[in-house]
C-alpha cells in the first residue's frame, strides 16, 4: 500500500503540541490593521488549542505528525 500524503496547508498552519494536541494561530492579523486596537492585535497574535470537534479532522490532513 502507498504512503499516505500529508496535507501541505494544513502542515503550515497546525503543529503538534508536546501532550498530543495541536496549535494554531489566529486569523483577520494580516491587513487593514489600522482600524483595529493594540489590544486587539495583540490577543489575536497568540497561539490556541484546535477546538475538540476539529482535532479529529486536523489529524486526517496530518497522519505522520
Amino acid at each position: 500500500m502507498s504512503k499516505m500524503k500529508t496535507n501541505r496547508g494544513a502542515a503550515k498552519r497546525f503543529s503538534r503540541t508536546a501532550k498530543g494536541g495541536y496549535k494554531r494561530s489566529q486569523a483577520h492579523l494580516n491587513h487593514i490593521l489600522t482600524k483595529k486596537k493594540s489590544k486587539r492585535k495583540r490577543q489575536l497574535g497568540k497561539t490556541l488549542q484546535v477546538a475538540d470537534a476539529d482535532v479529529k479532522g486536523v489529524k486526517r490532513l496530518l497522519p505522520y505528525s
